[in-house]
């Protein structure tokens, strides 16, 4: 069937940007007015620390400048996502692009400003502008780190060599979108068709066993013709965190990444450690996987062929927006309201359309409907990505409903546990509705996937991570060949010995770009396994669990994070979610070699 265009995609199925700015030349002033008001910033670094009231006065209008420009930025870039061939709004999202950059620039005064001011003096400040108060949180945020804090001028000079210090991720960049070619494969309609990223994630789930390994094959071995380049980007991207960190008094890259949000290392730490002391439930499970595909050599292109074929579930938007009312109907009345307001307001931009945007989000900023783009197929994994965004977007409107600007948003650390905690309560919803054994695998078996690809897979990688910045800080090369004996030890005592030895999968670290992002991955498996935990406990919990968690949604970035999640129910500092999530994994996985071994020969 033809992707339609934009004009022909029913209003109803569009979201209505309207309520953000009526028409392109309203948002033509208010953007004309924030680049004032970006301009007159400038006239605050004088006198910004003189008194309690002038840093007040100044924050309050360094915040209401960004709250303004996001507005603006928003409009400009989900204006353009659905079409993104538009060159006038494409035109929008530079300009926005290019003002963001400006107010960056124009508060690079405020850090330094306020690490200036000794605390006794801060205290002075607050104890004669009571209003101080109400930005507590984000002047404890950036004192914390006065320890790590260098002169005004000497982190002026770090940051004047940042385009320097990241000349490897933008060479990997550029190498790997621009540079790289792949060869030619064979689809499965026997087609010969040249290799690309979104090819090979539909190709290595072929059926047909040839089609993937060639897939795989034609992937490593273009990563294996430029490894040497990659591990010289990747070696000098951790030289550069290494250096950062060292600079700024840090005993690791590590512990400085983490810092940034204020998550102590033990919560990376003890991630490492119980993923390790579970791996025997990624290797039963990958041993299954070699059963029921009837395998006598399981290889890595292997891991990723769905293993029940196609469920007997699908949807309609229209029939989705009702079954995932009935899932979510655990979270309470008010949350439903929150659900039915997104559903009922052209808020989703629904079906596929020429030149949008790929994949989903939610979107949106703190004066906004919290927006979300889906592109819809009629199947089950639109009915999870579309209770996966609904989660987001609910945490953002619950949180801009609760909290003042300057804490109505989310850190990292939490901004997945939301939408996956929906993922888990449909899963639960699922399994205690679906009755045919079929049907009830692939639930299971998604779940599992998901699972695997997540807790396992992206600790993996954080262990890679952490590996690579610790050799590098003893002093020792990070060369191609050494990357690839590591990752593939690794990678084999992850999945087990059903896996073969040895292969192209010890080149993998080469196309992991978020190896670049400095430590950031192990926030993926943290948040599956909170929402693993937090699902357990809106489900089956008491009001005061539900409560707890729905707090939680309210909470913004008004603490540190690993402080609201202790409060919503889950201490990320202890090994107890994790156990929680590995025995709910544990269960699933026991039934789901049941129905299989049972009812699908």
């Amino acid at each position: 069937m033809a992707i339609p265009k934009r004009n022909e995609v029913p209003e109803e199925l569009k979201w209505d940007l309207t309520r953000i700015f009526k028409t392109d030349k309203d948002w033509e002033i208010a953007y004309n007015q924030v680049k004032n008001d970006v301009q007159s910033l400038s006239n605050l670094k004088e006198k910004f620390t003189e008194s309690g009231h002038k840093l007040y006065e100044g924050l309050n209008k360094i915040l209401t400048v960004s709250r303004n420009l996001e507005k603006v930025y928003v409009y400009a870039t989900m204006s353009s996502d659905i079409d993104t061939s538009n060159a006038h709004y494409l035109g929008y999202v530079a300009q926005v692009q290019a003002l963001t950059s400006q107010f960056e620039a124009a508060i690079a005064f405020l850090n330094p400003a306020i690490l200036q001011v000794p605390e006794e003096k801060m205290a002075q400040f607050k104890s004669e502008e009571p209003r101080l108060n109400d930005y507590a949180h984000m002047l404890e945020q950036i004192t914390r780190k006065r320890p790590h804090t260098l002169s005004a001028q000497e982190e002026r000079l770090i940051a004047d060599a940042g385009d320097a210090l990241s000349t490897s991720e933008n060479t990997y960049n550029v190498l790997t979108n621009s540079d790289m070619e792949y060869g030619y494969v064979q689809n499965e309609d026997g087609e010969m068709v040249q290799l690309s990223d979104g090819l090979y994630s539909l190709l290595i789930q072929s059926q047909d066993r040839e089609v993937r390994q060639n897939a795989f094959d034609v992937m490593y071995a273009t990563y294996d013709q430029f490894k040497n380049s990659l591990a010289s980007t990747l070696s000098g991207e951790v030289k550069e965190h290494n250096y950062n960190a060292r600079v700024h008094h840090y005993d690791s890259a590590k512990n400085a990444a983490l810092d940034e949000n204020g998550i102590p290392t033990i919560v990376y730490d003890t991630l490492i450690t119980e993923v390790d002391q579970h791996l025997d439930l990624l290797h039963e499970y990958v041993n299954l996987r070699k059963q029921i595909l009837g395998l006598n050599d399981l290889q890595m292109w292997d891991m990723y062929v769905p293993l029940t074929g196609k469920p007997s579930l699908s949807y309609t938007f229209a029939e989705a927006k009702k079954e995932a009312k009935k899932a979510l109907r655990p979270l309470g009345e008010d949350y439903l309201k929150q659900v039915d307001y997104i559903f009922n307001n052209r808020v989703i931009d629904v079906v596929e359309s020429q030149n949008k945007a790929t994949g989903a989000y939610s979107g949106g900023s703190y004066d906004t409907d919290a927006y979300e783009l889906l592109n819809w197929e009629n199947n089950v994994d639109s009915l999870y990505t579309l209770v996966h965004e609904t989660g987001h977007s609910v945490h953002s409107m619950y949180t801009r409903q609760t909290q003042p600007y300057v804490y109505g948003d989310y850190p990292i650390f939490v901004a997945e546990i939301a939408s996956t905690t929906n993922e888990n309560i449909l899963t639960e919803y699922f399994l205690d509705h679906i009755t045919d054994p079929k049907t009830r695998a692939f639930v299971l078996n998604y779940y599992l996937d998901s699972f695997k690809g997540t807790l396992y897979r992206q600790t993996q990688f954080a262990e890679f991570e952490q590996f690579i910045h610790e050799m590098d800080a003893k002093g020792e090369p990070l060369t191609a060949d050494q990357l690839d004996d590591f990752y593939g030890e690794l990678n084999q005592r992850y999945y087990g010995d059903a896996v073969e030895p040895g292969g192209e999968i010890a080149k993998e670290w080469a196309r992991i770009p978020h190896f670049y992002y400095n430590f950031y991955v192990y926030q993926y498996a943290t948040g599956f396994a909170a929402a693993t935990a937090l699902a357990n406990n809106v489900v089956h919990g008491s009001s005061d669990q539900k409560e707890a968690y729905l707090n939680f949604l309210k909470s913004g970035s008004s603490d540190y994070p690993v402080e609201i999640m202790k409060r919503a129910g889950v201490d990320m500092t202890k090994p107890d979610y994790l156990e929680e999530a590995f025995t709910t994994f544990a269960q699933r996985l026991t039934e789901f070699k049941t129905i299989v071994t049972k009812n699908l020969k």
